[in-house]
């Protein structure tokens, strides 16, 4: 863009902006630019509106910009044509409205109000710099790309142009190029700083925490990633940083901290920075402690990345001031390095304690205490440090000490002794270093004393007190070259260790007394031993003392040459060795760590090498040490072939886990260590003294082979694997050295070994296996032994139980097998009945047993349970009630026992009757002795598999544990046990037969299924309960076991020969209805049950709901009235559902049992089942309806007439259950069971049914029940119900459905007396007999009223337009049968004209129209046309209008337009113009109706085509314009065709012409009648549209109408009240104020008469508005000239009313003001001087000027400014008039008076206005002259009374003087002004006193501190008339007085 474009662009004004002119598109946000242009401003408007109070609902600070941005006058405020004061003072709303938005601007109604102020303050223009920043914060979101997109900024030098490249692809801004841009455009960065102040200044912190995270963010990413940090941009940020730091938010504070930090780390800071820097911080954490943690960690990281040294003593100040800071920097130090901080912080710390007094010092003493001893040591400070702050602390001590006075010195070392000892504690080594270094550079004896107080403090102070015996320090004492000295010091020392040691700490106290102990001198060290004494009883560090002192004893000095002490001292230390505590770090396992390495125990023969192997050896030295003193006494053990822990007594378990003890000790030892051979020589004792027998041995074992597996542990040993593997291999080693008969006895069958070597192959360790492989390995050659066989095959298979511990189980399994397999049996069988031999003898351990079934558990057969059973009977004795007494491996033992029961064994249950009873008694064992185990009860249940039931075979047994299930499933009470049994009989297969028996009553065993059976349980039933007997008690049936079965068999699944249960389901369920059976139980549940078994077993029988074949189930078992019985007898809904549910499925398998009782069935559903709401219910109505329905249709298909008449009847039977039930039907469940009920019926053929039967029951019940008020309601919701329930079918089956209704209703007699006797089949739906006439009449009109409805329905059109089957033959006959109909009734309301039922057959006749409209709606336009012709040539008329009527609605629709309408032209003509002879009255009304409607039609016929076929219309216009001129037509008649006049006048245009002379002259003629006008409004403006449409159609040719239609407006509008009348009147007035040139209409108003003036002008001012510059001039001279006749109405009519001739006036100058404001000043001039001519002409009289005068202070106030050019000759002639109109000129007319009031009015008005607008020194000294005296003078006149006098005063002359001296502007005129009017407060008159008081102020007011110089003569005047006589004037003195001191701002009370 070239420099002068830019020039060009700065200087180019708003309101030239092209986009505030465009419409096309529109800037918006939420909208896009394109229909945002079609919305109006009033929306933006409504959608500003409605965010503002949304937004006011979260923060109400926005309610102050309800008044202004979106006031409603801002609707009106274009800010482009604004002065720039207003458009600053709207820029700083603007921008404060935007600060305060931004935190909320992702919120809808903050767009909403962005929306507003974009459309109407053009914010995207003028605001772009607030505009983003409100929109900043949120650059990555695409609401602020929307923003963007609306600015222009395509300019490359705009501020903003940065971002133009984001607006045409809308993506969001990157943070990156955010940052980058931040920081290279340091505008941009004070950009972002500015936004958080301004924010500041008016918002809350609360809702501001966007805007401050958006800042730190943005600034301290910017300085991260800025590659070096500029002085620039440091002095850019300085300034907000210090704001940021002094402000108050907590938000804004710490996203100052962040951007401080950020900063340090970047770039280095002068010295000066960062002492100010530090300051302020420290000053904000003073103000903010809820900041102290992140404003400390901010100072930390200054300090840290800044040069040391640099921060004054200034911020030191501040820092303790927080009263936090302890317990904030020990928090961080938890995290970081607090030291920078320390660094400064304690030096200035320790220089205050020693310096400062008072409160101070108490402060900075705690300080000091905390830093320097709690938090000092947690930080990373070099020991340097530390060492400089002790070198400090002590050198400010000691030049404190110097300074102060020796009481200010104690008070001093009071206050820090305890300060100085906690540093010692905590850096000991760095105090001496510093006491050390000091001491080098002491030179006087005062630094001396004064370095001996210091010391005097510390904790260490006693090791330097001075002796007195010694005169020397304690600690030299103590290392003195004297003995006696150092003798004397350890005395000391004991001395102080029986008293309170304060001064000592225990480390010098013991290095002092540990240092003697090594002293030359025995009595020394004696004495130190007796101190060491005393120190261990206060002391906690016992052990390094008694190292020491075992050390000491350890000196070979001592025991040297001594044998005797040497053996004493190894004695006395050797206890020292045994250890009480496993601890790896106790004090007794270093004190025995200590004495072991010692020189006498390393060399004594016992404890030779124990050094090394001290940790595992600590116990067994006692047993070596005592093995001598070791006495066992061995116990004696039965000849049991086990050794079973399970049933020993407490001593034997005690010896027995000794040995064990022992022998783990003895093997564990002797396997490894430097003791091997010791415990090695130890085992040989252990087997000779306690195991000495073979047998004994292997027995015990073979108790630690498998005591791991016990879970009971009763010897209280863990034996583990390891040890396990030992005595493993203890045994393999013993074994190999026995003889073989040994060996053959051990291998016996009633020796442990092999078993329990089995039970080790078990292990899960592989290394127990393997030893155990090792051991059996030994045992291999024993040929003899029963296990020889067993032993040979598990070592075959030795490498795979070795790698896997389950294997063992599969050999065993395969092992049995194969034996199984060989002929003799009896002896390969020999090793597995052996091992389960062994496992049922009493003697084995449970634990061992439980193993060995484990690994057995793969085994199966007749014979493992055979041996096994007596095992299983042991233990179930041991589960008897009272002596339940189990343990652990037992139970696990006995479960694995019931395993055993399974499908191999299940045949030894029917061989063996012992196994089927063991059996049956574990079925009832319930006991469960541990929680972890289920019950033994379920474990057996749950052998009761399929494969194990089938297994059995024989159908006794089966029965038998049937019958044990059902037993226990009745007598227990454990739900477990429930579902076990539940889920046995659920899995297993089970023929019905044997159900069937458990469910016959005690003596019968069978069920013979017979039909005699069948009929006996028939007869049954039929039994009153008068003649039934009493039941015997062995056919008492056990309800509550057949409920347990029957509940049993609900989901039972696996069931042969079901049909088996009919018979026996039947017989219960003719015993439950048994009336006795019923009295002593309520068996509703157990009717239900059965019902449900029956109803499954139909389904199994049938899946698909056919019939069965006899050979399956005969018809005679199934009682069908049983179920029926039980439905009618029942109350319980659950039943009836079951019941219905199972005659559903009954009727397809047996449909003609069903038929025979289908009513009582729906008869029952209707009145029961129907009236529940639940989704069950409506289910089982569901699947009854489905399944008897098709059957009983079915049944009937194919038959004859009369049997299909029947299946009517009864089906409508049916249906009229349903409808009968349906009050009482859940609402939400009418319309599923009608649509389903239908569905199953057929709608085609049953829906009328339904419908009609709706409908006669809303007329016989509903309508009855309903109130007058209610009925119409009531109508309109069954009316609603009814119409979704055809709407649920196909549009072909409603459409049939109604042809069907309407022949029906065809079949009806008119009448109830025209009712033929015979009885028909129709009577089901609408009895005519059993009905009132009333009703009948109901039910016809009810049924077409909702055909009518229905056709209307919005869901039956919609289904219409989507469906595409429909076809035109259902349509025609539909429409046949409605004409059919509409025939019969329209002949029925000619019969009945006479009659009462008139009245009803015409509205019958009405709706029946109706359903025709709604018909003829949805035929095709051909036949519609057709149709219609032939309706409009009917003879009845009301058939004709009829037909033009849906006409008229067909056209009003606007559907496709079809030209072939256009033939129907000619037929309504007809009907237009067809006259009849002799008519009556009514009749000729019904004809003029009709008549109008077919002028209507016509009408809408020009509407829709006359624009492209326009011929047709010109005999349509000619009839209409005959009708017109026609005087005597009837009025109705004469506006119809007035209204198609200007219908097909408007289209046919130029076609028209050669009819206006015929029409215009009418229609003005109709206009003339008053008469008729005023009583027929509609008429009336039916001519004004007429004429109306023809003047703006045919403008130019009205020209000789034109003078009377304005005539007839101008009186018409005079007349008329109608509102609607008046908006015609105005649009013809526009239409020919608009359309009609100049040259016609101009001469033609001018020519009217003048009492229309006031329409007159109205038309002219509209006419003038419009024209063109040029056509003005031309015409000027005759405006004028008829303006100058208008404005003389007032002199022509000065005796008429003057408010109505003001009025009129009014009007003309309204209108001249038009005309004067399109002139120049060049025409302009010479009309003024020609209007003031014609006010003076000679023989004028006052009105003239009256008028003028008006007529100037209009213009003036038009003009404004600009009238002052013209007013100069207005002067004289107006002081002349004022001096006139003063009351002694006047005459005394009361007319006069007024008029001259209303000229003084309008004088003093146009005066006003002339000073007002006077920027030009208008008032020169001369003009001022002529008009000051006259002016004040009217004070004086009190022309017209009081009331007018106050009104002129105050209204009129007050502010015309006062603006008269503003325009003087010369302070000498203002004083003879002022004086002239301080002379009227002399004036004998109260009231102009009183007016001349309101006069001063006034003027006081307007010239302000210009009044002083006027306030010296004002004084007296006021003076004078505070003491005036009449009480108002005082009064108003006083009020002038008051409010001249507010003006003048001086009080002037002191000048009275």
């Amino acid at each position: 863009m070239t420099s002068l474009a830019h020039q060009l662009k700065r200087l180019a004004l708003p309101q030239n902006d092209s986009n505030l002119l465009s419409q096309r598109v529109v800037a918006s946000v939420l909208f896009d630019p394109k229909d945002a242009a079609s919305m109006d401003r009033s929306t933006f408007y409504a959608l500003g509106c409605t965010g503002l109070e949304e937004l006011m609902g979260i923060d109400p600070a926005f309610s102050e910009f309800q008044e202004t941005l979106f006031s409603q006058a801002s609707l009106t405020l274009e800010r482009s044509v604004q002065s720039k004061e207003v458009n600053k003072k709207l820029d700083k709303s603007i921008s404060l409205f935007l600060t305060r938005l931004s935190p909320y601007f992702l919120l809808k109604p903050a767009l909403k109000c962005i929306e507003w102020l974009i459309h109407r303050f053009h914010i995207q223009l003028y605001n772009q710099d607030s505009l983003i920043a409100c929109v900043l914060p949120y650059h990555e979101t695409k609401v602020f790309v929307r923003v963007i997109q609306l600015l222009k900024i395509e300019d490359p030098t705009h501020k903003w142009h940065w971002l133009h490249g984001l607006q045409k692809p809308g993506v969001p801004l990157a943070r990156g190029t955010l940052l980058t841009h931040c920081y290279k455009d340091l505008g941009f960065m004070d950009f972002i700083c500015s936004m958080v102040t301004d924010s500041v200044k008016v918002k809350h912190a609360g809702w501001l925490r966007v805007i401050f995270s958006f800042y730190a963010s943005t600034i301290v990413s910017a300085l991260d990633a800025v590659e070096k940090i500029t002085n620039s941009i440091i002095a850019k940020l300085l300034p907000f940083v210090q704001l940021g730091l002094k402000s108050n938010l907590l938000d804004y504070v710490a996203a100052t901290y962040m951007v401080v930090c950020q900063m340090a780390v970047k770039v280095v800071m002068e010295a000066q920075l960062v002492d100010s820097l530090t300051v302020q911080l420290c000053k904000s954490l003073s103000r903010m402690p809820q900041l102290s943690r992140e404003g400390l960690s901010c100072i930390i990281v200054l300090l840290q990345n800044q040069k040391e040294g640099i921060v004054g003593p200034k911020a030191f100040g501040y820092l303790c001031a927080i009263p936090t800071l302890v317990s904030t920097l020990q928090s961080i130090a938890t995290v970081h390095d607090i030291s920078p901080l320390l660094r400064y912080l304690l030096p200035h710390l320790i220089h205050s304690v020693m310096t400062q007094d008072g409160w101070f010092l108490s402060v900075f003493c705690i300080n000091l205490q905390w830093h320097l001893f709690s938090e000092y040591k947690c930080t990373n400070i070099h020991s340097s440090t530390i060492v400089v702050l002790c070198r400090m602390l002590l050198e400010e001590y000691v030049s404190c000490s110097i300074e102060l006075s020796s009481d200010r010195i104690s008070a001093l070392n009071q206050r820090i002794q305890s300060a100085v000892r906690q540093f010692e504690s905590r850096y000991p080594c760095a105090l001496d270093v510093a006491l050390e270094n000091h001491v080098k550079k002491m030179s006087s004896d005062h630094e001396k004393t004064v370095l001996h107080q210091f010391i005097s403090l510390t904790m260490s102070c006693g090791k330097y007190q001075i002796l007195p015996d010694s005169d020397t320090s304690l600690m030299l004492s103590l290392n003195h070259p004297l003995a006696s000295v150092r003798n004397m010091a350890v005395d000391y020392l004991k001395e102080i260790l029986t008293s309170e040691h304060n001064g000592f700490d225990e480390a010098f106290l013991k290095d002092a007394l540990l240092e003697r102990i090594k002293d030359d001198m025995p009595e020394i060290v004696l004495s130190a031993l007796k101190a060491l004494q005393l120190y261990l009883t206060f002391s906690l560090c016992r052990c390094s003392v008694l190292k020491e002192a075992v050390r000491v004893l350890d000196d070979p000095r001592i025991i040297e040459g001594n044998p005797d002490l040497k053996a004493q001292i190894s004695w006395e230390i050797l206890p020292f060795l045994v250890l009480t505590n496993a601890a790896p770090k106790c004090v007794e396992l270093q004190m025995a760590s200590c004495v072991a390495e010692t020189t006498l125990l390393s060399q004594h023969p016992l404890t030779h090498g124990w050094a090394k192997g001290k940790h595992s050896c600590c116990f067994t030295c006692l047993l070596i040490f005592e093995k001598r003193n070791l006495i066992l006494t061995r116990l004696c053990f039965s000849d049991e072939p086990w050794w079973n822990p399970e049933k020993m007594d407490a001593n034997t378990c005690c010896y027995v886990h000794l040995l064990c003890r022992l022998f783990d000790v003895v093997i564990s030892g002797a396997s490894q260590g430097p003791l091997a051979l010791c415990f090695k020589s130890l085992m040989q004792p252990l087997l000779q003294v306690h195991l000495n027998e073979p047998t004994t041995l292997f027995k015990f074992l073979s108790l630690l082979w498998g005591y791991n597996s016990n879970l009971g542990d009763q010897l209280d040993c863990q034996v583990s694997a390891i040890l396990q593997t030992q005595a493993l291999y203890v045994g393999k080693a013993l074994l190999c050295n026995q003889p073989i008969k040994t060996r053959n006895v051990l291998a016996a069958g009633s020796s442990p070994v092999v078993p329990s070597l089995l039970v080790c192959l078990c292990s899960g360790v592989c290394e127990v296996r393997r030893a155990a492989i090792a051991v059996l390995h030994s045992l291999s050659g024993v040929v003899s032994s029963p296990y020889y066989l067993l032993v040979e095959n598990v070592l075959k298979s030795s490498e795979e139980i070795i790698a896997d511990p389950s294997y063992l189980s599969q050999a065993l399994s395969k092992m049995y097998e194969e034996e199984l397999l060989l002929k003799d049996k009896k002896k390969k069988l020999a090793s597995i009945e052996q091992l389960l031999q062994c496992v049922q003898l009493p003697c084995c351990p449970a634990y061992t047993c439980k193993t060995l079934l484990r690994a057995l558990q793969d085994v199966h057969g007749e014979p493992v349970l055979a041996i096994l059973l007596p095992a299983v009977e042991r233990l179930l004795e041991q589960c008897a009630p009272d002596s339940c007494t189990f343990l652990p491996d037992e139970a696990h033992l006995l479960q694995l026992l019931l395993s055993k029961f399974n499908e191999a064994s299940a045949p030894l249950l029917v061989k063996d009757p012992r196994c089927l009873e063991v059996f049956i008694r574990a079925l009832g064992t319930s006991a469960k002795p541990y929680p972890s185990m289920p019950g033994f009860q379920i474990i057996a249940l749950e052998q009761i598999t399929k494969p194990f039931f089938n297994a059995l075979g024989d159908e006794k047994i089966q029965q038998k544990i049937l019958s044990v299930l059902f037993d226990l499933l009745v007598g227990n009470k454990n739900p477990a046990c429930a579902q076990a049994i539940n889920s046995v009989f659920k899995a297993i297969a089970v023929d019905a037969e044997l159900v069937a028996n458990e469910l016959m009553p005690v003596e019968k065993q069978k069920v013979t299924a017979t039909v005699q059976q069948a009929r006996r349980s028939k007869m049954q039933t039929r039994k009153t309960q008068d003649t039934s007997r009493a039941v015997s008690e062995e056919n008492v049936v056990s309800w509550p076991r057949v409920t347990l079965i029957l509940e049993l068999l609900q989901h039972k699944k696996k069931l042969r020969r079901a049909e088996c249960l009919v018979p026996a389901l039947f017989n219960l369920l003719s015993r439950c209805l048994e009336p006795a059976a019923a009295e002593q139980e309520n068996l509703e549940y157990t009717k239900q049950l059965i019902l449900s078994c029956l109803l499954n077993v139909c389904q199994k029988l049938s899946p698909d709901g056919g019939p069965i074949s006899k050979d399956v189930l005969e018809e005679d078992k199934f009682n069908v009235e049983l179920v029926v019985q039980c439905v009618r007898m029942s109350d319980m809904p659950q039943t009836h559902h079951h019941a219905l549910l199972l005659l559903g499925a009954l009727a397809g398998i047996f449909p003609e049992k069903v038929l025979h009782n289908i009513m009582p069935i729906f008869t029952f559903m209707g009145s029961n089942i129907m009236r529940l709401d639940d989704t069950y219910s409506f289910q089982v109505i569901n699947k009854t309806v489905q399944a008897v329905i098709p059957a009983l249709i079915k049944a009937n298909e194919g038959g004859s007439a009369q049997s299909e008449g029947n299946m009517e009847t009864v089906v409508s039977h049916i249906v009229h259950v349903f409808v009968d039930a349906l009050p009482h039907v859940p609402e939400h469940r009418r319309l599923p069971i009608l649509s389903q009920l239908m569905n199953t019926l057929g709608p085609s053929r049953f829906l009328w049914v339904l419908m009609l039967l709706l409908f006669k029951q809303h007329v016989t019940q509903t309508s009855v029940s309903a109130t007058g008020a209610e009925k119409e309601a009531v109508v309109e919701r069954d009316q609603d119900f009814w119409i979704s329930v055809c709407c649920e079918f196909e549009v072909k089956e409603q459409l049939t459905s109604i042809i069907r209704i309407l022949q029906y209703l065809m079949t009806l007699p008119q009448d109830k007396e025209e009712v033929k006797k015979e009885e028909t089949v129709s009577d089901v739906i609408f009895s005519v007999e059993a009905n009132s006439g009333k009703d009948l009449r109901h039910f016809k009109f009810l049924s077409i009223s909702f055909m009518a409805q229905l056709l209307a329905s919005d869901r039956f059109v919609g289904k219409v337009a989507d469906c595409e089957d429909i076809t035109e033959s259902t349509l025609q006959t539909l429409l046949e049968e409605v004409l059919r109909y509409i025939h019969a009734v329209a002949r029925c309301v000619e019969d009945n004209a006479d009659k009462p039922t008139a009245k009803f057959w015409r509205a019958l006749l009405s709706k029946s129209y109706d359903i025709l409209d709604k018909v003829n709606a949805l035929l095709p336009m051909d036949s519609f046309i057709m149709v219609m012709r032939g309706l409009m040539g009917n003879q009845l008329a009301s058939v004709r209008r009829k037909a033009m009527e849906l006409l008229n609605n067909k056209l009003q629709q606007r559907t496709q337009w079809i030209t072939v309408l256009l033939e129907l032209i000619g037929v309504l003509l007809k009907i237009v113009g067809r006259r009849h002879g002799q008519v009556t009255a009514q009749e000729e009304e019904e004809l003029a109706i009709n008549r109008q409607t077919a002028l209507y039609s016509l009408k809408l016929l020009c509407r829709n085509f006359g624009s492209g076929h326009q011929e047709p219309f010109v005999p349509v216009l000619k009839k209409a314009v005959e009708l017109v001129a026609d005087k005597d037509e009837e009025k109705n008649v004469m506006g119809s065709a007035l209204l198609c006049v200007a219908e097909v006048t408007s289209t046919l245009k130029a076609l028209a012409i050669p009819q206006l002379h015929s029409l215009m002259p009418a229609v003005l003629d109709t206009l003339k009648e008053r008469k008729d006008l005023l009583n027929n409004e509609i008429y009336l403006l039916s001519a004004v549209t007429a004429l109306q449409r023809v003047s703006e159609t045919l403008p130019h040719f009205i020209s000789p109408y034109l003078e009377d239609t304005i005539s007839q407006v101008c009186i018409t509008k005079r007349l008329t009240s109608c509102p609607q009348l008046s908006v015609r009147l105005s649009s013809l007035s526009t239409t020919l104020a608009t359309k009609v040139p100049p040259r016609v209409l101009i001469p033609t108003i001018t020519k009217c008469h003048c009492n229309r003036l006031g329409p007159l002008m109205i038309i002219l001012k509209e006419h003038i508005t419009h024209m063109e510059k040029d056509q003005l001039n031309n015409h000027q001279s005759e405006l004028t000239s008829f303006f100058l006749s208008a404005l003389d109405f007032r002199a022509q009519h000065c005796q008429g009313d003057l408010k109505k001739t003001g009025e009129i006036e009014g009007c003309v100058i309204d209108c001249l003001l038009v005309m004067v404001m399109k002139l120049s000043e060049v025409t302009f001039r010479p009309l003024f001087f020609k209007l003031f001519d014609w006010s003076k002409m000679d023989g004028a009289s006052k009105n003239r000027l009256l008028t003028f005068y008006r007529l100037a202070d209009s213009i003036a106030n038009k003009l404004k400014g600009l009238f002052v050019l013209f007013a100069g000759q207005l002067v004289k002639p107006i002081s002349e008039l004022l001096r006139q109109l003063n009351i002694s000129h006047t005459d005394d007319d009361e007319d006069n008076v007024t008029k001259s009031s209303l000229l003084l009015q309008y004088v003093l008005d146009c005066l006003h206005k002339i000073f007002l607008y006077d920027t030009q020194r208008f008032l020169s000294k001369e003009r001022a002259d002529a008009l000051l005296g006259p002016l004040v003078d009217q004070l004086e006149n009190m022309l017209g009374g009081d009331e007018i006098y106050k009104t002129h005063i105050t209204k009129h002359l007050v502010p015309c003087i006062a603006q008269f001296a503003v325009a003087m502007g010369d302070d000498s005129q203002w004083k003879v002004l002022n004086y002239q009017i301080l002379l009227k407060t002399r004036h004998s008159s109260p009231k102009v006193r009183f007016s001349a008081l309101v006069m001063l102020l006034e003027l006081a007011s307007k010239l302000r501190e210009n009044y002083m110089v006027l306030l010296p003569e004002t004084i007296p005047f006021l003076a004078e008339l505070m003491e005036d006589e009449c009480e108002e004037v005082e009064q108003q003195v006083q009020k002038v007085i008051h409010e001249m001191e507010t003006i003048l701002g001086e009080p002037l009370q002191s000048y009275f």
